[in-house]
C-alpha cells in the first residue's frame, strides 16, 4: 500500500523547523537544503511547500500571520474575556513573551526586512500595517465595550477611536522591536506591565 502522508501535520512540523532556523541563522541562513536536512527529508520533497527560499520565507511569514490570528480568534470567542483583560491578551499575542512568540517574532521581522529588497514579499509588507492596525483597533473596541468585530469598521470612522488605535499601534510596533532587540532588558511581567499601564492610560484618556 502507498504511504499516507499527513500533510497538515507536516506542514506544522516544517513550520517550526523553518522558523527554528531563520530565528538561529537568520534569513541567509534559512535554505531550501538547510531545512531538508534538519526536517530529515529530501530537498524535493520539500516542493509541494516551496521549491526556493523566496518560498520559504513567504511559506514562514504566512504562517506566523495564521497562528497569531488563531490566538486571537480564541480570545475573541472566549465568553469569559472582556474590556482591558481581552485587550492585554490580544496585543500580547503580537510580543515575544515566550519561545514560541520569540521566534514568531524574530521570523516576522526578519521577513518584514527582507521584503524592503525581495518583491516575493511584497504582498506580506502590504499586508502587515492594514493587518496589524486591525488588531490594535480589536484591542481598543474591547477596552470601550464596544461590538466585535461586526460593526468595526463603523465604530472607527470617529477620529477619537481611530487616533487611539493609531498611538496603540505605534506603541506596540516599538515594544515588540525592543523586546525582541533587547530581551535582557525586558522580563515577561514587565512588558505585560508596560501593556497594562498603556491600555489604563487610553481608558483614563476618554473621560
Amino acid at each position: 500500500m502507498p504511504k499516507i502522508v499527513d500533510h497538515g501535520r507536516r506542514r506544522e512540523e516544517l513550520v517550526r523547523t523553518v522558523w527554528e532556523i531563520i530565528s538561529r541563522d537568520g534569513i541567509e541562513g534559512a535554505t531550501v537544503r538547510k531545512v531538508a536536512e534538519a526536517a530529515g527529508v529530501s530537498v524535493g520533497g520539500l516542493r509541494h511547500y516551496f521549491d526556493n527560499q523566496a518560498g520559504l520565507l513567504s511559506f514562514a511569514a504566512q504562517a506566523v500571520a495564521r497562528s497569531v490570528a488563531k490566538r486571537i480568534s480564541d480570545h475573541l470567542l472566549d465568553p469569559d474575556l472582556q474590556g482591558m483583560q481581552r485587550a492585554q491578551l490580544i496585543l500580547e499575542e503580537l510580543l515575544p513573551l515566550d519561545d514560541n512568540r520569540r521566534v514568531e517574532v524574530d521570523v516576522w521581522l526578519a521577513c518584514l526586512v527582507r521584503s524592503h529588497v525581495d518583491d516575493s514579499l511584497a504582498e506580506l509588507r502590504h499586508a502587515a500595517w492594514p493587518g496589524e492596525r486591525h488588531i490594535c483597533r480589536l484591542a481598543v473596541a474591547s477596552c470601550h465595550g464596544l461590538p466585535l468585530p461586526d460593526r468595526l469598521e463603523q465604530e472607527f470612522t470617529e477620529a477619537r477611536l481611530e487616533g487611539q488605535a493609531m498611538r496603540l499601534h505605534v506603541f506596540i510596533d516599538g515594544l515588540t522591536l525592543q523586546t525582541a532587540t533587547y530581551p535582557h532588558n525586558f522580563t515577561p511581567q514587565a512588558v505585560r506591565q508596560i501593556v497594562h499601564e498603556e491600555l489604563r492610560y487610553l481608558i483614563e484618556a476618554t473621560h
